[in-house]
């Protein structure tokens, strides 16, 4: 979903430019609550993680590229304020060292999916953790809808930014149908790659999955009693 440079005006650039910028700064306050000796150690992972599979692109049309997101598992692993860092981070890197998205689009791509994959991705999966069984078995479920929503979530966020500054010659709807439903297919398999790395991480060490650790408190303290012989 990487944005090239000249694809959106130069408004629309500055303004979603000035959204990303927003949106970071506010990460960087919120993620000061969560830095501790578990949470520094998934972001990095996380950051890593994302970077190699954002880096396999294949064309979706309209002159744009799809690939997995990672949003929604960065949120669900890390918490929402250092996903949106880890995936800024990624994106500048991308842009600077790989023109992996343009570098006058970076700011769309840091709103696209670090913002809105990340946000929506959180929200949906709060939202799917709200009404299945408050267990941590059930919480892989939850990052894997996260995961699918967000997605065609950002694509439509770009159709929307396209619709106002776009500056290829394609029809709007033309746009729309190669978006979405590319991103839905990608959505599919982002849900399930979400659902396996965190259950893998749940069945390991709960603790270190943001997403999960309000049901560990909620857990009662069991002591067991030795009988010496």
């Amino acid at each position: 979903m990487h944005v090239p440079d000249g694809f959106l005006d130069v408004p629309t650039s500055i303004g979603t430019a000035v959204v990303a910028t927003a949106g970071v700064a506010a990460a960087l306050n919120g993620a000061r609550r969560d830095l501790d000796e578990r949470t520094t150690p998934i972001a990095g992972l996380v950051a890593v993680f994302v970077f190699a599979g954002q880096m396999i692109n294949f064309p979706v049309g309209a002159g744009t590229s799809g690939h997995l997101l990672g949003g929604a598992l960065a949120a669900v692993l890390a918490g929402p304020w250092l996903a949106t860092l880890a995936l800024s981070v990624v994106l500048i890197v991308q842009a600077f060292l790989f023109a992996d998205g343009g570098i006058t689009a970076l700011g769309s791509n840091v709103l696209l999916m670090g913002l809105v994959g990340v946000w929506v991705g959180w929200f949906a999966f709060r939202a799917a953790r709200a009404v299945l069984p408050r267990k941590a078995s059930w919480v892989p479920l939850a990052a894997a809808f996260g995961a699918f929503v967000s997605v065609p979530a950002a694509a439509a966020t770009f159709v929307g930014l396209f619709a106002i500054g776009g500056q290829a010659d394609i029809p709007i709807g033309s746009v729309l149908t190669a978006m979405l439903s590319w991103h839905a297919l990608i959505g599919i398999g982002e849900a399930l790659i979400t659902a396996l790395v965190v259950g893998s991480v749940v069945a390991v060490r709960p603790d270190l999955v943001a997403g999960a650790r309000d049901l560990l408190a909620e857990r009662p303290l069991e002591i067991r009693k030795q009988v010496r012989a």
